[in-house]
């Protein structure tokens, strides 16, 4: 098989070969971050039994009637170090990524430390076979090491983006698509720099060259991203155009085939909502599940559960709040309500009353009729405008939680008049309210709250319903708690 070479570009005045721009590598930092995570999560799992032995023989904390010696344990700490980094690196938990949820490496971290655990309580067993532990001892050790791996961890991630946004491990980024969808992954890319990305341009099918997409310049179009690449030096192409079909996707990775440049590509709204494909038969006859609603049966009693829980403990702890808030309100408004009920669309398309703290004046819609709240309202009062920008009118929203007609997670409820004129221009729209209607969701905890795009936050929505887990549900609610304060939406 004779295999013919590509030649050289050559320089049309000499003739001679010109040598392609040097493209910085890819930054080699995350095999580092990777060995500093393990040496730490190891010290973590040692300092664990430490202070679990301190705790449980020498703190005077818990009842002793015989102090064990620290040897056996000594040995029982170098197990566990040693089983912890393995157990971890088969649950996946030292491939780091930049945007990886630490919510979901904390589930991971929680099931690998058991693991680990039992396998280290196994072995040090069978090796000592006079090893005389402490029941009481084994939970404090699984405790501390969870939380303290989890903490090393986070505090390494947040050093890291430190560096980062001071341009350590910086990636050049170039983007194809110029849609809204391609603006919004360029505005995320430029607005966290602690993802390390320097956005250099975009690829567009439409747009002319040197035409600005979110305050980046349109660079060629597709067919030149092998072009591109070498002459920005990219390590990164995020191809974020979900119309692009897949010869034209498959097309733009043979062109960057020998460009050494990580490719990925942002989904289509259909494969978001169809993440999770299942193949059954149907009497014999093959059949492709693309939707397959989680939220029936048994799921729904615990969720049920859940929410009753949860909202009455917070109804009942924040009751001096919310009292506090009442009088506030009534101080600072005169004789407007304390709470507004506005009718929205909940579970099945049937409306309900949504309770609020009022936080805008009684009169707010008067003159336009149904509208959005906006930046900078002038229609908020001035206690409202706190209440609002920490999610705190929201609060009387757990009694319809415990009521029935709400869930604490779940798609946010809008008004009759924005869903009749959403579900006739928003594909799937209406399949939102199979579901009952949440003080938070998916959407909101990803930033598509206010006046963002509608169609984005409907595929959040579905995407939540089609894959909802109970873990899920805890995720979203904390990370509801960290958005409160850092949502730049909430207006």
């Amino acid at each position: 098989m004779v295999v013919l070479a590509t030649p050289p570009a050559t320089d049309p005045g000499s003739g001679f070969p010109v040598e392609p721009a040097r493209r910085p590598a890819i930054p080699r930092y995350r095999p580092l971050l990777a060995f500093l995570v393990l040496v730490g999560d190891v010290l973590g799992a040692v300092l664990a039994v430490v202070l679990a032995y301190r705790i449980r023989f020498e703190s005077g904390w818990i009842s002793v009637i015989a102090i064990h010696p620290w040897e056996p344990y000594l040995a029982f700490a170098v197990i566990f170090a040693i089983s912890v980094p393995v157990v971890f690196a088969f649950s996946k938990l030292y491939r780091l990524t930049k945007s990886a949820s630490r919510i979901d490496e904390l589930y991971k971290i929680f099931g690998a430390c058991s693991i680990a655990l039992l396998v280290s309580l196994a072995v040090s067993v069978l090796t000592y076979r006079d090893f005389d532990y402490s029941r009481a001892i084994l939970p404090i050790v699984w405790l501390l090491a969870i939380a303290m791996i989890w903490s090393q961890r986070l505090v390494q991630y947040w050093l890291h983006g430190l560096l980062r946004s001071r341009g350590f491990g910086t990636e050049r980024l170039l983007v194809v698509g110029d849609g809204e969808i391609a603006a919004t992954l360029i505005q995320k890319a430029v607005g966290s720099r602690r993802l390390g990305y320097q956005t250099v341009g975009v690829l567009s099918r439409t747009l002319a060259p040197g035409t600005l997409v979110a305050g980046v310049p349109v660079l060629g179009t597709p067919d030149e991203v092998a072009r591109v690449v070498r002459e920005q030096r990219v390590n990164e192409v995020i191809i974020a155009d979900p119309e692009m079909s897949h010869r034209e996707i498959l097309d733009i990775v043979g062109r960057s085939d020998r460009e050494n440049v990580n490719i990925r590509v942002f989904p289509d709204i259909f494969q978001i909502i169809a993440s999770e494909v299942s193949i059954g038969d149907f009497e014999g006859m093959p059949l492709v599940s693309v939707r397959d609603v989680q939220l029936r049966g048994w799921n729904l009693t615990v969720k049920r559960f859940v929410d009753v829980v949860i909202s009455a403990a917070v109804l009942i702890l924040l009751s001096p709040f919310l009292l506090m808030t009442a009088l506030l309100i009534k101080l600072t408004s005169g004789n407007g309500p304390v709470f507004y009920a506005q009718e929205r669309v909940g579970l099945d398309g049937k409306p309900f009353m949504m309770i609020k703290f009022r936080s805008m004046r009684p009169d707010a819609e008067a003159e336009t009729g149904p509208v959005w709240a906006k930046e900078n309202d002038p229609r908020r009062t001035p206690l409202g405008r706190f209440l609002r920008r920490f999610s705190l009118d929201e609060l009387p929203q757990f009694i319809n939680v415990l009521l029935g007609d709400m869930s604490i997670v779940g798609p946010r409820p809008e008004r009759p008049h924005f869903v009749q004129q959403f579900s006739q221009s928003v594909p799937r729209y209406i399949d939102r309210h199979r579901e009952k209607a949440g003080i938070t969701g998916w959407a909101q905890v990803n930033g598509l709250r206010g006046n963002t795009s509608i169609e984005e936050r409907t595929a959040y929505d579905l995407w939540y319903v089609e894959n909802w887990t109970l873990w899920l549900d805890f995720k979203i609610m904390l990370r509801t708690l960290v958005s409160v304060v850092t949502d730049k939406n909430a207006y």
